[in-house]
């Protein structure tokens, strides 16, 4: 089964709270369990990890490089501006990064990822369901 790991940064931890005009009412932990079902019933072994801390995702794209699993990334804020992240999401060997809003008509520093360069594919602004899309993304491929 393939391994996929869906990485949040920071902030997401705070879904169904934080701004939910923007975010939605669902929780992370909502969220998570949503995508192991939906994962499991693309053929996918997921897991779902969400952390404040920088230098935690940072280790667990260099794990999921290091076990040969996709990584579904929606690095939060860092998206903008972490090259430690960009520079380490570099060497998963399939990345989607997802944005539940859609950055492009948020404020102008939004506009740019870093990631979106390492990323094989950006999905951005389709709310959670992003996510789902991903994971079907990732379980046509190879």
């Amino acid at each position: 089964m393939k391994q996929v790991r869906v990485l949040n940064g920071v902030n997401l931890g705070r879904l169904g709270t934080r701004e939910p005009e923007l975010y939605g009412a669902v929780t992370h932990a909502q969220l998570a369990e949503h995508l192991i079902g939906t994962g499991a019933a693309l053929g996918l072994a997921v897991e779902v990890r969400q952390t404040d801390a920088e230098a935690e995702l940072v280790a667990w794209l260099h794990e999921a490089a290091d076990a040969g699993a996709a990584v579904v990334l929606n690095a939060g804020a860092w998206s903008h501006y972490s090259l430690a992240i960009a520079d380490a999401a570099r060497e998963v060997g399939q990345l989607v990064e997802v944005h539940i809003t859609n950055i492009f008509a948020r404020e102008e520093f939004r506009h740019h990822s870093v990631m979106s360069g390492v990323a094989s594919g950006v999905i951005v602004g389709l709310g959670l369901a992003g996510y789902d899309y991903a994971l079907a993304h990732l379980a046509a491929q190879n």
